[in-house]
């Protein structure tokens, strides 16, 4: 019995302890701080795009990494990260590099509770912040649309489909309001449940090489928009 509350002590402390460790860095702050350094001592690019996100974005880089090569590209998503995070992060990881454009893709890990319980205003909220932050360091804004989910594998039951339009209404009418590009992804990959369908994602979710395809153009069309205003 003494050996099993000693077990149960330590895994208690070690949980305690990784708990703590993340709580210190919960915006992941140190993901991109070597990169950052290397990218500001070794490129400057005055056409440079950075690419804001999560998974998704990230996960463009790593399934489709001939669309990032050669160009002045920057990708800094972290998977799993939500709306805050990535306003906490973004001086560091946007704004710092100097980039002419912005393409934010955030929202869909917000609306899945990866950080807790969120309003669709709340991420508005740090949609705006990200925005207002650019906008300030004379740095384009692309806004995306979040793309389509009918659930979420690792959270499932949540209904996320409904949410989601509802936010890519309101991403539209503050990117109109103020003058950013509207990305709409949404509209090019939907299927009849306001999911994203198998052959652009296995998960529904993450988006394979055929669902990066379709993207690649639209965003691609967006930067020249942005550069050429």
């Amino acid at each position: 019995m003494k050996t099993v509350n000693k077990l149960t002590i330590a895994f208690m402390l070690t949980l305690l302890g990784l708990t703590s460790l993340h709580s210190q860095d919960w915006a992941d702050l140190k993901h991109f701080e070597e990169a950052n350094t290397l990218l500001s001592e070794t490129e400057n690019n005055d056409d440079r795009i950075v690419f804001m996100g999560n998974s998704i974005t990230i996960g463009w880089l790593k399934n489709r990494p001939e669309f990032f090569k050669d160009k002045p590209y920057v990708n800094r998503g972290i998977s799993g990260q939500t709306t805050p995070q990535m306003l906490i992060r973004f001086r560091q990881d946007v704004i710092n590099l100097n980039p002419k454009v912005v393409v934010l893709l955030a929202g869909t890990n917000d609306i899945a509770g990866n950080s807790g319980p969120s309003t669709l205003e709340m991420i508005m909220d740090n949609i705006k912040g990200m925005s207002e932050m650019a906008h300030a360091n004379n740095i384009k804004v692309i806004l995306s649309s979040t793309l389509p989910a009918y659930d979420y594998p690792w959270k499932p039951g949540l209904e996320p489909s409904g949410k989601i339009i509802a936010l890519n209404k309101m991403i539209k009418q503050y990117a109109d309001k103020q003058g950013h590009i509207y990305l709409d992804y949404f509209s090019q990959m939907v299927d009849k449940r306001n999911g994203l369908p198998k052959k652009y994602a296995r998960d529904e979710v993450h988006p394979t090489v055929k669902g990066y395809k379709v993207m690649e153009p639209l965003v691609e069309a967006a930067i020249a928009k942005a550069l050429n205003e």
